[in-house]
């Protein structure tokens, strides 16, 4: 008998993003004509694939606060056209499932239709780290990657696939295998590949001094210097979510012999959505 296909369905409609399809497109154009956005709609028609940008920084929380943050990213990824598969890595929030857990065969549900996974990319993952690191529970109420779904289906339907990664586990070392696993497995498929790492960065400071930990954060970013994100991290106790899957984008640039990472645009959900206490930042990269 034929091994049931999971299906993964949205955890966070409703809440993240708008649970009806019309009004989840009507919020995904705001965000990109929002003042802090890319204040254009991105191109959607069929195009020639013209890969420039190997790997994208994109925040998660809410899109009525991080969303046009996050469209620069999308905006930029529409000029290339559809990748073959988009690798999305991100924090676990919930604690649940292995402390790396890659999501195994079948496909993520959003009011926006069905997207399949790279079975074949997955498999090959496996291999490569251990049976223990694929895992959907640990997928089950997250958020972080769903929230990355919506602007990749209003801009492409569903011609595309994913590779869910969540990492529960934030340390350099696991960042550092990750990224390699990742180079590695598209290598061994034949894929092209972009990768998405999502983190938010600093958490509920004050707005001043979130700017002045997160220019600190996105410096070293630039740099493309995972060692020096880390040393960061820890000289200022900083709240950010998602310093693993920061770290792999930048272990992964090295691999493929990334030079340039450019900031897109930044901002806090206090400089979107009002108030000055109890803050978010939000950052878009791409890495050429």
């Amino acid at each position: 008998m034929a091994k049931k296909q999971l299906v993964r369905r949205p955890a966070v409609a409703g809440i993240f993003y708008e649970e009806n399809k019309d009004l989840l497109v009507d919020q995904i154009k705001w965000a990109f004509l929002h003042p802090y956005g890319p204040k254009d709609l991105p191109q959607r028609e069929a195009k020639r694939r013209k890969p420039r940008i190997k790997a994208a920084i994109t925040p998660h929380s809410g899109l009525m606060y991080s969303g046009p943050i996050a469209a620069h990213v999308y905006y930029q990824l529409a000029l290339d056209g559809p990748a073959q598969t988009y690798v999305i890595v991100g924090p676990n929030h919930t604690g649940l499932g292995a402390p790396i857990a890659i999501f195994p065969a079948g496909k993520w549900v959003t009011p926006l239709g069905s997207v399949d996974i790279d079975k074949e990319f997955v498999e090959e993952l496996q291999k490569l780290l251990g049976e223990e690191y694929v895992d959907e529970k640990a997928h089950l109420f997250e958020h972080s990657i769903e929230v990355q779904l919506p602007f990749l289906q209003y801009m492409f339907g569903n011609n595309f696939r994913i590779v869910p990664i969540v990492m529960y586990e934030q340390s350099q070392e696991a960042a550092e295998i990750v990224a390699s696993a990742i180079y590695e497995a598209a290598k061994n498929v034949n894929r092209d590949i972009v990768l998405i790492s999502t983190s938010d960065l600093s958490h509920y400071l004050d707005n001043e001094n979130a700017h002045r930990i997160d220019l600190k954060i996105i410096n070293t970013i630039v740099s493309l210097s995972p060692n020096d994100l880390y040393r960061v991290v820890e000289e200022e106790a900083a709240p950010i979510c998602g310093t693993g899957p920061l770290g792999v984008s930048m272990y992964y640039s090295k691999l493929i012999g990334a030079s340039e990472a450019k900031v897109l645009g930044y901002a806090t959900s206090g400089d979107i959505a009002g108030g000055d206490l109890g803050v978010v930042g939000y950052a878009s990269i791409i890495i050429v």
